[in-house]
């Protein structure tokens, strides 16, 4: 039986055209006011999944 993709996965992670993940970044819902303008930029990016993280992405994404 085929695998089905992740359903949850695949609303939260992007796949760049060199087939890396790219993930939300972490700390950015709630307590902004303590947060530095820049901080709060530069979270508005993704970031690329680190390796042990892009493999099994890629499991769910398949």
């Amino acid at each position: 039986m085929k695998q089905k993709t992740h359903s949850g996965a695949k609303k939260r992670v992007k796949k760049t055209g060199s087939g890396k993940y790219v993930v939300e970044k972490s700390c950015k819902r709630h307590l902004l006011v303590n947060k530095s303008k820049r901080q709060k930029k530069l979270d508005k990016k993704g970031k690329v999944a680190e390796k042990p993280q892009q493999k099994m992405l890629s499991k769910l994404l398949t």
